[in-house]
């Protein structure tokens, strides 16, 4: 999917500036819905579980502050070090996890699963998108406590005007009450919930292909792509020194993090169980989340780095996701 994307905005098919529209029903249409039906599917009980929320959470939250210290730059300000750091810490959980850790773990993956999608979605997001309003935030003129104040209203808004955060709440409301959406509603959200994989994947192969269509035939001309009304921020293709170790990151190093921090706290005695860990882990081994493109994109950052990211975490993924599950029997 990601490979048609690319050719086609390669080959023109797929016109560039259709791309943001492409964006803009995955964010607000497909996702949610597909969300939403997860979040209506599962089981109230399982959503409980602190122990998981807690490992999950303490790894993500680690993993944004390391790689927004250490990837912040000369070339690299707060609104791409912060969407870099989502990349890192945000794994595909619900186009790949979903199927794959239920193929090979059981209906009891769901519950972990979901407690971690819930916490990315509105934790470690609304976390980045406050981190990636700081370029402008804390310039000379909004220094002090004005550039804080709009920076913490800019984070705010980010929040309020994302639908997934507010579309899980519903399924799991809808959960919680034992609720049923009616027929005809139901198989609308039905149908765009399915359009959310394949419209994604195949829109992170148009960003790449637009992204080296600007820099090749463009340069660096901001003036000219903004002409084109393809919203992308023209720049130099980045360097593989801004990419791999991000890649490193979301495949090797989170998933060792929820690992051992987990193991810590089964020894501590929290009610950890050894599937709920497992299961976590597997998570963290996925490659990143497509959607984290559709917010770089939303929100300015370089979204060519950022689908770069994500399509090598998923080329890796192919081979070190298995190898995890080996590893963990």
């Amino acid at each position: 999917m990601i490979a048609a994307g690319y050719a086609a905005a390669r080959a023109r098919i797929l016109p560039l500036d259709a791309i943001p529209g492409l964006n803009a029903f995955v964010l607000y249409f497909a996702l949610p819905c597909m969300l939403l039906r997860f979040g209506a599917g599962t089981p109230i009980g399982q959503l409980l579980d602190g122990s998981v929320a807690l490992v999950w959470g303490v790894c993500a939250l680690a993993v944004v502050a390391g790689v927004v210290m250490f990837t912040r730059n000369a070339r690299i300000g707060w609104n791409d070090a912060a969407f870099g750091a989502l990349v890192a810490a945000f794994p595909n959980t619900g186009f790949m996890g979903v199927p794959l850790l239920v193929a090979i773990l059981g209906a009891q993956a769901a519950g972990p699963m979901i407690i971690t999608i819930a916490f990315d979605l509105v934790v470690t997001s609304s976390l980045c998108i406050a981190l990636s309003r700081l370029d402008g935030a804390l310039g000379p003129a909004g220094a002090g406590r004005q550039g804080a104040m709009l920076a913490a209203r800019k984070a705010l808004r980010g929040i309020l005007v994302n639908p997934m955060p507010w579309s899980i709440l519903l399924g799991v409301l809808l959960s919680a009450a034992r609720w049923k959406l009616p027929g005809p509603l139901e198989r609308t959200v039905a149908m765009l919930a399915d359009a959310a994989s394949p419209v994604a994947l195949f829109t992170i192969g148009a960003v790449l292909a637009r992204s080296a269509l600007v820099a090749r035939e463009h340069g660096a001309s901001e003036a000219v792509a903004q002409a084109m009304g393809t919203g992308l921020k023209a720049a130099p293709k980045a360097p593989w020194a801004d990419v791999l170790p991000v890649v490193a990151v979301k495949l090797l190093v989170h998933p060792l993090m929820v690992w051992g921090l987990g193991l810590g706290a089964m020894a501590l005695g929290l009610p950890l169980s050894h599937a709920a860990l497992v299961a976590i882990v597997l998570v963290a081994a996925l490659p990143s989340a497509s959607n984290v493109s559709m917010l770089a994109e939303r929100f300015g950052a370089d979204n060519g780095r950022i689908a770069r990211i994500i399509l090598w975490t998923t080329v890796v993924a192919f081979f070190s996701f298995p190898l995890a599950v080996g590893l963990l029997n």
